[in-house]
């Protein structure tokens, strides 16, 4: 959840600078949600096959959002 509330406070903000501030946020975010994934995984939380699929996500989201940033700088 706290990967798109970022991205959403971000667009409602008034600059550019504002908005890339939150994305940076959303990114760390993201970074807290593959720690988590790892720590499911560890504790057997996931099988091998699910920890596949939402690493795959995971990277996708976060090629997304550096899209995003580098266009806005």
């Amino acid at each position: 959840m706290s990967v798109p509330s970022n991205i959403a406070e971000g667009a409602g903000r008034k600059s550019s600078k504002e908005l890339l501030q939150f994305l940076y946020f959303a990114t760390g975010s993201l970074s807290e949600l593959e720690t988590q994934l790892i720590i499911a995984y560890n504790l057997k939380y996931l099988n091998e096959g699910q920890k596949r699929d939402i690493e795959a996500i995971l990277s996708s989201i976060f090629r997304m959002l550096s899209g995003l940033i580098q266009s806005l700088k």
